[in-house]
C-alpha cells in the first residue's frame, strides 16, 4: 500500500488497524498537507441505502470543529474503496501512556475533562461517538487529547444495533444497554468515559474477563474493584464520580457530559488547593473498609497447629463480621492464599480489600507466642502489628485484643464494649476438636467430612453446651445428603437433631439457622419455614456467605423466585469472592433462569478459580447441551462424573441426552449402569428417572420420582425450575408432583 496513490492521496506508512479498518498516514497531493485516512472494511459499509446514510454521518461529524476532536476532511469513494480523510495527529495514544507511563491523578483529570469537553461539543449537535476507548484519544506533545473516530462507531454499523441484535464496537468500553443491543444515547459516551478514567486511574480496565461473553457478563452484573484497591491516594470524590459515571442503569448516570467536566474541575481545584476529600458532598466517598484475614502460619516445631491457626484466623473473622463499618472477606476465599507465597498488593486486587491481616502461630506445650500484623494493600506498610507471649488458656483474650487493635488500625468507631470474640465454651479441649472439625468440613471431601462429625462429637461429649459444636454437627450430616453420597433420611434427622440443640443453647448462632434452614427445605420441603430460618441465619451474620448461598439455592431457587435467589447468590459471591461453590451459585441460578450464556460464563470463572470443581462441570454441561456442542457437554458431564467418583445423578443426566441425541442404546447402557450399582453403595431413584425421561418412558420417569419423594433425596428440589424437566411439564401427573412436593404456586 505504501506509495500508492488513490484519488489526490499519496499513502506514505501504515499507522495501525483495527475492526473500524486500516489508518494510514499520507500527503494530500492538492492541499499540500499530511493526513491519516482510514479505509473502511466491506462489511462496514451494507447496501447502497446504508453508505448514503455513512456519507450523511460523516458529514456531520465534519461539522464538528472543537480542539479535542480529530477533525474530520471528507469521505471519499475511489477504486473501489471508502475511505475517511483525517487530520493527522503526532503523538501516541492514550492507551500507550497508560501503558509505558501511568498518568498522575492530575493528569487522568486533565485528559478526562477535555474528553468530556470535546462529548459535550459533539452530544450537543446531536452526535454520540459510541466507541470512546483509549486506543482512540490522542494526545499530542502539549498534552492536548483529541479523539479519534468520531461519529465513526455510527456510521460502521453501531447505528444498526437494534435492527440486528449485534454488539459492534470494544467490548471492554460498552455500556450495559450498548452490551444488550439496545438503543444508546449520550449517557452510553458517559459510561465509556467512566471506563477510561477507570483505566488511567488504576492502569487496568474495570471489567475484565478471559472471552468477549466473560467480559459483557461483568459489565452487565458485577461491581468493579474501588479504585483506592489498585492504586493508592485516590481521592472519595474520585472514586464517586466514576462510580456514579458507571452506574448499570442509564437514569443513574451523569445526564451530560458538563456534569462530568465541572465535578473533575471542582475536584481537580480542591486538591491543587491541598484540600484532602475524604467524604463526597452527598454521600459517603469510598466502600467501607475491607479486610481480608488470612490463615496464620504454624511455626511449631512439630508443625501440628494447622487447624488451629486456621481456626485463628476465622474467629477474627467472625468478630470482625459483626462490626457495623468493616467489610470482612469470608473464609473460604481468603484462605485461597493459604501456603502460597504472595504480594499484598495481589491479595487486595482479587479480594477488593485494602488490609491484610497476617501472623503466625508458636506453641511449645501450654504456651503460645502469636504474632499479628495489618498491612495497607496500597503501599505495603505496617498499619499495626504485635505479638502476643500466652498461655493457652489466654487464647480468646487474645483473638479479642487482635481484632481491637485491627478495628483502631482502620479507624473504625465500635460501639459497646463487649468483648468482640464471644466463648461458647470454657473447655479448651472442645475449643480445640471445634477447630479441628470445622477444619475437615471445610474441605467437603466424604472422609474428610466423617473426620469433621467426629470431631464435633467429641467436643459436645466434653461441653454439652458447646452450641457452634452443635451446629457444626448439623453441616456434617447435612453435606453426604446434598451430594446423594448417602441416604437422606439416615442423615437429615440427626442434623436437624443437632441444629435444635444448638439453637436450644443458644439461638443467636447464625450457622445453626443456616442448618436448620437447608434441612427444612431439602429434607421436609417447608420452603416458607426454611426462609424464617435463612432470614434468622442473615440478621444475625450478614457476612456468613454459606448462609446466603444455601438461601438462594434451597430456600429461594426451587420455589421459582429466581430473581431473589440471584441477589442473593451474588451476595454470597460478593462475601466470598474466591469460593467455587460461591460463583458456581450464581451460574446455578442462571441455569435454572434458562439465562445459559451468562451461566456458561460463570462456570468459566468458577473453573478457573478451581479447575476440579465438580459442580461446575455438571451445570457446564447441562447449560451447554441448550447451546449445541455435543462432544463440550459430554467432556464436561464425564469430567464431573470422574471427579465425583462415578456419581449416579450425572450418569443418569448423560443418559438422558444421550436419548434426546438420538442414541437410545447409548442411554440404555448407562441406565443398566446405574441400575448395576443398587446394592453396593446409595443410588438416589433421582438419577434413574432422569435415564427414562430422556427415554421417553414417561411412566418410569413419574415411578421413579415419586421414589425420590419418598427418599426425601435433595437432588430433586429444583423439579420445578430444573430445564431437564420441560418435557414432562404437560403431563398432568407433574403438577401433582410439585404439590406434593410444596412446590405448586
Amino acid at each position: 500500500m505504501t506509495g500508492r496513490v488513490i484519488s489526490h492521496y499519496r499513502i506514505l506508512e501504515k499507522l495501525g488497524s483495527g475492526g473500524m479498518g486500516v489508518v494510514y498516514k499520507a500527503e494530500d497531493t492538492r492541499l499540500k498537507r499530511t493526513v491519516a485516512i482510514k479505509f473502511l472494511p466491506p462489511q462496514a459499509l451494507g447496501d447502497e441505502e446504508e453508505k448514503a446514510h455513512l456519507v450523511h454521518e460523516a458529514q456531520a461529524a465534519a461539522a464538528l470543529d472543537h480542539p479535542n476532536i480529530c477533525t474530520v476532511y471528507e469521505i471519499e469513494e475511489a477504486e473501489g474503496e471508502v475511505f475517511l480523510v483525517m487530520a493527522y495527529i503526532e503523538g501516541r495514544t492514550l492507551r500507550a501512556k497508560i501503558r509505558e507511563d501511568l498518568p498522575t491523578l492530575d493528569e487522568a483529570m486533565d485528559i478526562a475533562m477535555q474528553v468530556g469537553r470535546a462529548l459535550q461539543e459533539a452530544h450537543g449537535k446531536g452526535i454520540v461517538h459510541r466507541d470512546i476507548k483509549s486506543a482512540n484519544i490522542m494526545l499530542t506533545e502539549k498534552g492536548l487529547a483529541k479523539i479519534m473516530d468520531f461519529g465513526l462507531a455510527q456510521l460502521t454499523g453501531q447505528s444498526r444495533i437494534t435492527k440486528t441484535g449485534t454488539t459492534l464496537g470494544t467490548p471492554a468500553y460498552m455500556a450495559p444497554e450498548q452490551a444488550r443491543g439496545e438503543a444508546v444515547d449520550r449517557r452510553a459516551d458517559l459510561w465509556s468515559l467512566g471506563v477510561v478514567l477507570y483505566e488511567m486511574v488504576t492502569g487496568k480496565l474495570p471489567f475484565k474477563g478471559g472471552s468477549e461473553v466473560a467480559v459483557v457478563y461483568a459489565i452487565l452484573h458485577e461491581t468493579p474493584a474501588p479504585m483506592a484497591v489498585r492504586r493508592t491516594g485516590v481521592p472519595g470524590e474520585l472514586e464517586r464520580i466514576v462510580t456514579r459515571a458507571l452506574a448499570k442503569q442509564p437514569a443513574d448516570r451523569y445526564e451530560r457530559a458538563e456534569d462530568v467536566v465541572r465535578d473533575l474541575e471542582t475536584l481537580r481545584e480542591d486538591l491543587r488547593a491541598g484540600v484532602v476529600t475524604t467524604r463526597t458532598r452527598s454521600a459517603p466517598a469510598t466502600s467501607p473498609p475491607a479486610i481480608a484475614v488470612l490463615p496464620f502460619a504454624d511455626m511449631s516445631s512439630e508443625r501440628d497447629q494447622e487447624y488451629f491457626c486456621e481456626g485463628m484466623a476465622e474467629e477474627v473473622i467472625n468478630a470482625l463480621a459483626q462490626i457495623e463499618g468493616i467489610r470482612v472477606v469470608s473464609r473460604s476465599s481468603a484462605f485461597q492464599f493459604k501456603g502460597r507465597t504472595y504480594d499484598v498488593r495481589e491479595v487486595g486486587e482479587k479480594l477488593h480489600v485494602g488490609a491484610v491481616l497476617e501472623g503466625s502461630v508458636r506453641r511449645a506445650g501450654n504456651r503460645l507466642r502469636i504474632t499479628a500484623q495489618l498491612v495497607s494493600v496500597s503501599d505495603g506498610f505496617h498499619v499495626w502489628s504485635q505479638r502476643f507471649d500466652r498461655e493457652m488458656k489466654d487464647v480468646f483474650d487474645i483473638q479479642d485484643e487482635i481484632s481491637l487493635a485491627i478495628v483502631n488500625g482502620l479507624k473504625v468507631k465500635l460501639v459497646g464494649e463487649q468483648p468482640l470474640i464471644r466463648r461458647y465454651t470454657e473447655n479448651l479441649e472442645a475449643y480445640h476438636l471445634y477447630l479441628q472439625g470445622r477444619y475437615h468440613w471445610n474441605q467437603r471431601a466424604p472422609g474428610a467430612v466423617r473426620k469433621a462429625v467426629e470431631c464435633f462429637r467429641q467436643a459436645v461429649a466434653l461441653d454439652p453446651n458447646y452450641a457452634p459444636a452443635y451446629a457444626g454437627l448439623a453441616d456434617g450430616f447435612i453435606v453426604p445428603a446434598y451430594y446423594g453420597s448417602a441416604p437422606p433420611k439416615e442423615m437429615m434427622p440427626q442434623g436437624k437433631a443437632a441444629a435444635l440443640k444448638a439453637l436450644e443453647i443458644d439461638d443467636t448462632v447464625a450457622e445453626a439457622h443456616a442448618s436448620l434452614g437447608t434441612i427444612t427445605a431439602l429434607y421436609e420441603m417447608q420452603f416458607g419455614a426454611a426462609e424464617r430460618h435463612y432470614r434468622r441465619c442473615l440478621e444475625l451474620n450478614p457476612s456468613y456467605a454459606t448462609g446466603a448461598m444455601w438461601y438462594a439455592l434451597f430456600g429461594l431457587a426451587p420455589v421459582g423466585r429466581l430473581q431473589d435467589a440471584l441477589r442473593e447468590a451474588k451476595r454470597a459471591r460478593d462475601l466470598d469472592p474466591l469460593n467455587p461453590a460461591a460463583n458456581t451459585a450464581v451460574g446455578m441460578i442462571h441455569y435454572f433462569d434458562r439465562q445459559y450464556a451468562a451461566a456458561i460464563a460463570e462456570y468459566h470463572k468458577t473453573l478457573d478459580l478451581d479447575p476440579n470443581f465438580p459442580i461446575a462441570y455438571y451445570y457446564l454441561g447441562k447449560a451447554l447441551f441448550h447451546k449445541g456442542g455435543r462432544e463440550e457437554v459430554v467432556r464436561a458431564l464425564q469430567k464431573s462424573r470422574e471427579l465425583l467418583a462415578n456419581s449416579p445423578g450425572v450418569i443418569g443426566t448423560l443418559a438422558a441426552y444421550y436419548a434426546v441425541w438420538g442414541e437410545p442404546a447409548e442411554a440404555r447402557k448407562l441406565l443398566a449402569e446405574i441400575e448395576g450399582m443398587i446394592g453396593a453403595r446409595y443410588v438416589p431413584a433421582y438419577s434413574l428417572a432422569l435415564a427414562y425421561m430422556g427415554l421417553g418412558d414417561n411412566d418410569r420417569a413419574f415411578e421413579y420420582l415419586e421414589k425420590t419423594l419418598e427418599e426425601r433425596s435433595s437432588l430433586s428440589v429444583w423439579i420445578k425450575v430444573e430445564p431437564l424437566f420441560d418435557s414432562l411439564r404437560s403431563d398432568p401427573r407433574f403438577p401433582l408432583l410439585l404439590k406434593k412436593m410444596g412446590l405448586h404456586d
